[in-house]
């Protein structure tokens, strides 16, 4: 009796044991089999590689603007402008004299002497043709013994200037090469105060860092602005356009452009409202496009821009009451034309002696160093053609005089 209960005691636990053991295998063989599963859902769920993109793809058309297009289209085309020149300066000697005979006896003692430095200068600019035309500002290429053009990405070129006319700051360029990517060029006379703009160049020679123009962006705050005949450098600024866009050291010769990716205007100067003040405060200043183009197309043609123009208004003379009187006329200000020469662009287009101007280019003329300086302001060049408001028998009329070059 004991002998079976032993042995059916044994069988029971062998029973027990062979159910735990099918159970865990069971369950081994079950959580294997949900992970498995689990691994797979998590695959498929993970994104695939074209997946990806297409949705950073998305996410980056999502971000995209007009100011954000405009850069892609013009970027290419900026270009940084290392200028590398020598600047002499002439010492005087301490036992300057101007006696002759003192030169002669001691000539190293009396000699001046004259030092060379090596300097660099930095600036920017942009292609305006896929031969390798380019534009920039004539003050950044000035003097300049080497000038060399990077290009986005790093690519350099020396550079040679074509033509440059210190009066309007406008230089024409030209690398050697084909295919360069260029700027579209828009219209500066359709501009509207207030629209957004870009300018884009080498500030502070940032553009060397990794060869990359940089942007900022603002709006047009004004147009026309003339500043006229700057005493320091003699260059003319008219139908400036005024923006907000930050404009550095650096940025001058670079473009200004709309937002629909067209060049507008030349970065040239910033207004900082004190001699001490150096950065930007807000008020930058561009050379109109079409002026631009004007001058770089006069430039291609004849290698620059003709100024030695004649006009042959020889002597004019204040209006004080006793000619007013004389002529019964009453205006404020005005001059008289005393004498023109003959066959002159003014005595070809009917001006006479005895005519008083009143206004040249629409610019009411108040005497007669006023219109000197109007004229001088105008930044005329020969072809150019002015508009004279004048009173004759006491009828107000205009003439058209087309400057010439002076006679030979």
């Amino acid at each position: 009796m004991q002998k079976s209960l032993k042995i059916i005691r044994s069988i029971a636990i062998a029973l027990i044991l062979f159910g735990v053991i099918g159970c865990q295998n069971s369950s081994g063989d079950k959580a294997g089999h949900g992970d498995t599963l689990f691994l797979k859902d998590a695959r498929a769920e993970t994104p695939s590689r074209p997946a990806r993109q297409a949705a950073s793809d998305s996410l980056y058309s999502s971000r995209q603007n007009a100011i954000t297009r405009a850069v892609a289209k013009v970027s290419p085309a900026v270009v940084g402008i290392t200028v590398k020149m020598v600047r002499r300066y002439v010492q005087r000697s301490p036992f300057y004299t101007d006696d002759p005979l003192w030169k002669y006896l001691f000539p190293e003692l009396f000699r001046d002497r004259v030092y060379e430095q090596r300097i660099q200068s930095l600036g920017s600019g942009f292609i305006i043709s896929p031969d390798g035309y380019l534009v920039t500002n004539e003050h950044v290429i000035e003097d300049g013994e080497e000038i060399i053009v990077t290009l986005p990405g790093g690519e350099r070129h020396n550079a040679q200037v074509v033509g440059s006319d210190r009066i309007s700051d406008i230089s024409l360029l030209k690398i050697d090469g084909q295919h360069f990517p260029y700027v579209e060029m828009g219209n500066s006379d359709d501009l509207i105060v207030g629209e957004w703009v870009i300018a884009l160049g080498n500030p502070f020679g940032l553009f060397e860092l990794n060869d990359q123009p940089s942007v900022t962006v603002g709006v047009i705050s004004a147009v026309n602005r003339d500043w006229g005949r700057m005493p320091s450098s003699g260059r003319v600024y008219l139908d400036m356009i005024q923006t907000d866009a930050a404009i550095n050291h650096g940025n001058s010769g670079g473009p200004l452009v709309n937002s629909l990716g067209q060049v507008i205007g030349m970065n040239t100067f910033i207004y900082t409202g004190s001699q001490y003040q150096e950065g930007f405060v807000g008020i930058g200043f561009a050379i109109p496009i079409n002026r631009i183009k004007e001058i770089i197309n006069e430039i291609k043609l004849k290698g620059g821009v003709d100024r030695n123009y004649w006009l042959g208004i020889v002597k004019v003379q204040d209006l004080d009451p006793i000619i007013r009187k004389w002529f019964k006329v009453d205006v404020n200000g005005g001059v008289i034309i005393a004498q023109i020469d003959p066959g002159s662009p003014a005595d070809k287009a009917g001006l006479r002696p005895e005519d008083i101007i009143v206004a040249v280019n629409g610019v009411k003329i108040r005497n007669a160093e006023h219109l000197i300086q109007t004229l001088t302001n105008l930044d005329l060049k020969v072809g150019d053609v002015l508009e004279f408001t004048i009173i004759r028998d006491n009828k107000e009329r205009r003439v058209k005089v087309k400057l010439e070059r002076i006679p030979e």
